[in-house]
């Protein structure tokens, strides 16, 4: 006689659940990241400090200060270390006897530097806040899994944008994969479709479901 299979017991079923509450936790995690960033850049000032200083070159200790702080230290220490030789990907295999092999992003952080310093440092005040506010909407987007493929597809902006300025950076000494795991996440999120799965784009995609014209054609692609 066979055994007939009850729901809890079907495989396949463990595995959709496993799927749902892994892709819930990525994109609360990824909310909830971008959540603890908001606060030391707020607007007006971004958490830039004495007239919204830069920090500049030194050729011994790499920067002065300069009094700066906020979005505008960071955005300078992209600029100053943008003409230093800089990898990541980066392997050291040398205690195994093998290579240390990397890949050099110095061109991609000089045309970084260059964005920063003649188009985001003259317009801070309104470049602040189009920072701020992409950041912002990357948490309501995961946070309540809305247009979750947009809020991605900024995470991925956002976060190579980060990558390519500061990963690597000698002092402070910034970890490539803080940043590439933010790239990473980001990724398999907009793959996922993560606000399908208990968020605001699933009852979206239910309600434009069959329709036809651009809007639910757009619906359909931003979740």
């Amino acid at each position: 006689m066979t055994a007939l299979s009850t729901p809890s017991a079907d495989p396949a079923s463990w595995e959709r659940r496993l799927r749902t509450l892994t892709v819930i936790i990525g994109r609360l995690g990824l909310a909830y990241l971008f959540f603890t960033q908001l606060f030391w850049k707020l607007p007006p000032t971004f958490g830039c400090t004495n007239d919204f200083a830069f920090p500049v070159p030194a050729a011994q200790n790499y920067w002065e200060g300069n009094g700066s702080g906020g979005l505008c230290f960071w955005l300078g220490m992209e600029s100053i270390y943008a003409d230093q030789p800089r990898q990541v990907l980066v392997a050291d295999m040398r205690p195994a006897g093998l290579p240390r092999i990397g890949i050099t992003i110095t061109p991609l952080a000089r045309l970084n530097a260059l964005l920063i310093d003649n188009v985001i440092r003259p317009g801070i005040a309104v470049f602040g806040w189009l920072i701020w506010l992409a950041e912002f909407w990357i948490v309501l987007s995961m946070a309540l899994g809305f247009l979750t493929r947009l809020g991605a597809l900024v995470a991925i902006g956002v976060s190579l944008q980060l990558y390519v300025g500061l990963a690597n950076i000698p002092r402070p000494y910034e970890w490539e994969w803080s940043y590439g795991t933010m790239v990473l996440l980001a990724v398999v999120l907009l793959g996922a479709g993560a606000g399908r799965h208990f968020g605001v784009d699933a009852a979206l995609r239910r309600r434009f479901s069959g329709r036809s014209g651009p809007v639910a054609r757009l619906v359909q692609l931003l979740t």
